[in-house]
């Protein structure tokens, strides 16, 4: 349709049109945002239009293209921009700049001097496939320290016309535009609009816009890039969108001040990426061009916009209503090879050391102080109960709960500790739950549950593994027949009896502490009133895979000699509930990762599917797109994502009964808050 035409199409859903099959930037809802900072000749927009047909060029694979505010002209030009050779000039540019997208299927937004009515105004041209599809003012014009832009523009007002006329067309202008390409609603701001205290992209952002492009030329003085990178990430994720954010380079350095072509891309409040600068630390970045590509996903924008609910609660406060232009959809046929944005293959799990220790003492305290709000509303001499089975979750649980009753000023006594070995317990994991308990100084119980199963076995008449069972027979026969089972049988009635009795034996001494993590909730990985039930869990939202970083940092941290030995010792145990017998030769037989598949992928599939509500394909995308900890191939991720998925819906009912536990980070599955769904919710369409 043509630029000056303006429709709103508010019964069609984003993505709605798409096909799910395509493996396509649109199908996967990601948007492919650049933003430069070309050469550049002061007062030579002839110069400075050949630069950026180059950066159009070299970016043709990009949706949205954002080069600097007043980049056709120069930023300091001065007084020249009262000229009508300079204003002609940017013009011609500008004509020039927009022939080139002739055959560029994204947006290019460029910035120039613009005279409308009797004044000069700084604007941004949004502009693709030959076409200006609007122009947009700046809002605010800085007029403090180094800036005085008021001498040579007005602001944009209410005033305004609603059209400007650029040879013979009439071209929409205002700061009321909204530039709809396909999923992508793309907003225009310049440069001091973002440091003012309510930026017109937050009014734009509430009106529906979902990118924000920024044009600016921000100089260079210490501490000024920090400030910077905070606005923007700052303001992506307040407006819960991506932002584009062009800055001047060094060419534009004249007089006192210099430009050091800082480019951002945030997308809500998680920075992307960011180019070199001048002043950046690095080598010395002379005056040239810099760049930035990044895929800012719409998909999990529209996603998290549905979840906040509070986000449209503005929109009747809006200043105006908005208009949106259409941008000409061409077909951008090409398949997505590489993501330009990182995929984190651990999202729960810092990749910095520092961030990583911090992160962990945060959770640490974080379960610290719900537990000892709870024991603070019970009895002092009642018993804080915990199983210990010389595994990962349960040793985090008490070195928890040693926390909260030392900072109680209890007696560690009062942690009643119960070491339960049954038919799965090695030698390895019950000899390092006894060193555990032995090393911590707790109360500590060693109750063998194999007799109360065998007798619950019985009497339920059944064969645990095949196996018939009496009155006769005895604990150390039925042992060394089980380990002569196949390692591929299976009996679930054999594990929840052991799991349930162990249950059953916390329950009758005191107040008891959960150990079942988040990743287990997520899959139902639990006995049904057994290991599933608690009264207060503290591992209640810490995934599987941070679990085991948090006991090696209060390892190290916290601990030296034989405990410090000890935790790491626990955190390389392969993660099992070991209800099944061990091997002949007295090993783990139960591995979960071999039943279920590897943790990485189903916390990575976890992170994705809560925080960002993808399908499937996307799921399956986003691990092609990284790297984990063990190559995984394309059998085993499809294996652990169907897992994942029917796992997930099915053990809902479950996760509708949990005990109590502390949120610690953004994914939780609480039912009484953070993940409301029903028990009998088909997984069908999620296939």
């Amino acid at each position: 349709m043509a630029a000056s035409s303006v429709s709103v199409d508010s019964s069609r859903s984003a993505g709605s049109v798409l096909k799910k099959s395509e493996n396509t930037f649109q199908s996967l809802g990601y948007y492919r945002t650049s933003a430069a900072g070309p050469r550049l000749k002061v007062a030579d927009p002839e110069f400075n239009a050949t630069e950026s047909i180059k950066a159009v060029e070299q970016f043709a694979d990009s949706d949205l293209l954002v080069l600097p505010e007043l980049g056709l002209t120069g930023y300091t030009c001065g007084d020249l921009f009262a000229t009508h050779t300079l204003l002609d000039a940017s013009i011609d540019a500008l004509h020039r700049v927009v022939e080139a997208t002739m055959n560029h299927t994204g947006l290019v937004v460029v910035g120039l001097p613009l005279a409308v009515q009797s004044s000069v105004m700084n604007v941004a041209a949004v502009i693709g496939q030959g076409t200006i599809y609007g122009i947009v003012p700046k809002s605010f014009l800085p007029t403090y320290r180094e800036f005085y832009e008021a001498r040579h523009f007005r602001a944009a007002s209410h005033n305004d016309p609603q059209h400007v006329r650029i040879a013979g067309q009439q071209i929409p202008f205002g700061t009321d535009l909204l530039f709809v390409d396909g999923q992508a609603v793309v907003a225009v701001e310049i440069c001091e609009d973002l440091w003012v205290p309510v930026p017109p992209s937050s009014h734009s952002a509430v009106a529906g816009a979902n990118v924000v492009a920024n044009l600016s030329a921000s100089n260079e003085t210490v501490g000024k890039a920090q400030w910077r990178r905070d606005l923007v990430v700052s303001q992506s994720g307040r407006l819960i969108a991506g932002y584009v954010y062009a800055s001047a380079g060094g060419d534009e350095s004249t007089s006192d001040v210099v430009f050091g072509g800082h480019c951002l891309i945030a997308e809500n409040g998680a920075l992307l990426g960011q180019s070199r600068r001048i002043g950046d630390g690095g080598q010395p970045l002379l005056p040239d061009a810099t760049s930035l590509t990044c895929d800012v996903d719409l998909q999990r924008i529209n996603h998290d916009r549905r979840v906040v609910g509070s986000f449209d609660d503005f929109r009747d406060s809006l200043p105006r209503p908005y208009r949106r232009i259409e941008v000409k959809q061409q077909p951008r046929s090409r398949e997505i090879t590489e993501l330009q944005r990182r995929v984190d293959p651990h999202p729960f799990v810092p990749d910095d050391a520092n961030e990583r220790a911090e992160r962990c003492a945060e959770i640490l305290a974080i379960q610290t102080a719900g537990l000892v709000k709870r024991l603070g509303q019970l009895p002092e001499s009642l018993p804080l109960a915990i199983g210990i089975s010389g595994g990962l979750d349960s040793t985090l649980a008490i070195l928890v709960a040693i926390d909260a009753v030392d900072h109680m000023k209890r007696q560690r006594s009062v942690i009643d500790a119960l070491v339960m070995p049954g038919f799965g317990t090695t030698d390895h994991t019950r000899g390092n739950a006894m060193r555990l308990t032995e090393l911590l100084g707790v109360t500590r119980e060693r109750i063998d549950i194999r007799q109360l199963s065998l007798d619950t076995f019985i009497g339920l008449k059944h064969s645990p593994l095949g196996i018939p069972v009496g009155a006769d027979t005895e604990i150390e026969q039925l042992q060394v027949a089980l380990a002569a089972t196949p390692d591929d049988a299976k009996d679930l009635m054999f594990e929840n009896v052991q799991a349930r009795m162990r249950t059953f034996l916390l329950m009758s001494r005191g107040f008891v502490l959960g150990t079942g993590d988040l990743s287990e909730q997520a899959l139902g990985w639990s006995t049904y009133n057994g290991d599933h039930m608690s009264m207060y869990n503290v591992n209640a939202s810490i995934p599987k895979t941070l679990v085991r970083y948090l006991v090696r940092y209060i390892a190290d941290e916290r601990y030296e000699g034989e405990m410090r030995e000890l935790l790491h010792e626990i955190a390389d145990t392969p993660i099992s509930p070991e209800l099944l017998p061990p091997t002949a030769d007295g090993q783990i037989r139960q591995s979960t990762e071999a039943s279920l598949g590897p943790y990485e992928l189903h916390d990575f599939f976890l992170y994705h599917f809560i925080r960002g509500g993808c399908d499937r394909d996307k799921l399956r995308f986003l691990a092609s797109q990284t790297t984990f900890r063990s190559p995984h191939s394309s059998d085993v991720i499809e294996q652990t994502l169907d897992t994942f998925i029917k796992r997930f819906f099915a053990s809902q009912f479950k996760r509708n009964c949990v005990p109590d536990g502390p949120k610690v980070g953004s994914v939780s599955l609480s039912p009484r808050g953070d993940w409301r769904m029903p028990p009998d919710a088909s997984d069908a369409a999620f296939r």
